[in-house]
């Protein structure tokens, strides 16, 4: 959808006052999160309501933002401290091909968090606070691998070193593609969710051969995507073209990790 010039320009003038949040942003995580769970299994489902129970919700999006905001509790520096390299992959090479003592050393990055925490989630002998916790990380990793920056290959921090103007003022492309493009539709967190879910089902890449672990893949692809012509604009200059070529893929991305999201909650929230 082409959003029109008045639409636009309201956009960037919100855009302009308000800070723009980082991992896609809440909006973006939330989306990922909704799409999910209206495709849980009745008893992926349960198991959610039962773990989230001590939060007082059942709802994934209410969760998948606490990845992020953990940085800011003090009493969590800790766990932040030992989680924040999990949000991301540098790829170093442009092929965007995985390797992994060179791109995710013992297993610290968004490929190795997500692989790590499925696994106590799926780990009923663990402490339901310890399957609790993983629970929030999968779903936000799972989130940040699909945000094509988060595993970028560019030795630009993942674009945050990639200034361009956007909203009449200076900003960065990571920003840009966490909370700035999403922004443009003007739609909160549930009715964007709807109206891509709306869409139908998405119909996921092939396996890129030879690889046998789905998260390398999910983490590959962003990758790729930000080696796409066109990905970095020419001029540094977001405008309404950019947005109109680049939001479909960052709506894709969503749609994709919703999907993907679902899968493994499926598995391992029923795992015997």
């Amino acid at each position: 959808m082409r959003s029109s010039p008045r639409l636009a320009a309201t956009v960037f003038a919100l855009f302009a006052v308000t800070p723009m949040a980082q991992a896609w942003g809440p909006l973006g995580h939330s989306i990922v999160a909704e799409l999910a769970q209206r495709h849980l299994s009745p008893a992926a489902e349960a198991e959610v309501e039962r773990l989230l129970a001590p939060e007082h919700t059942g709802s994934l999006a209410d969760i998948a933002s606490w990845a992020d905001e953990v940085r800011n509790d003090p009493a969590q520096q800790a766990l932040w401290n030992d989680t924040r390299s999990l949000h991301y992959i540098n790829f170093r090479d442009p092929s965007c091909d995985y390797v992994p003592p060179r791109d995710c050393p013992d297993d610290r990055c968004v490929v190795g968090g997500v692989a790590h925490y499925v696994a106590v989630l799926a780990d009923k002998t663990q402490p339901d606070a310890s399957r609790r916790d993983a629970l929030k990380f999968v779903v936000h990793f799972i989130g940040d691998m699909h945000q094509p920056l988060h595993a970028g290959y560019r030795d630009d921090k993942g674009g945050n070193d990639y200034q361009v103007q956007f909203a009449g003022k200076g900003s960065n492309l990571h920003k840009v593609w966490d909370s700035g493009l999403l922004g443009t539709r003007q739609l909160a967190w549930k009715p964007y969710a709807q109206e891509l879910d709306a869409r139908g089902p998405i119909a996921l890449p092939a396996p890129i051969a030879p690889l046998d672990n789905n998260y390398v893949q999910w983490a590959e692809e962003s990758c790729r995507a930000t080696g796409e012509a066109g990905f970095y604009p020419s001029g540094h200059v977001i405008e309404q073209a950019y947005i109109d070529a680049e939001l479909p893929l960052a709506e894709q991305r969503l749609r994709e990790a919703g999907r993907r999201l679902a899968e493994v909650l499926n598995q391992a929230l029923t795992a015997p």
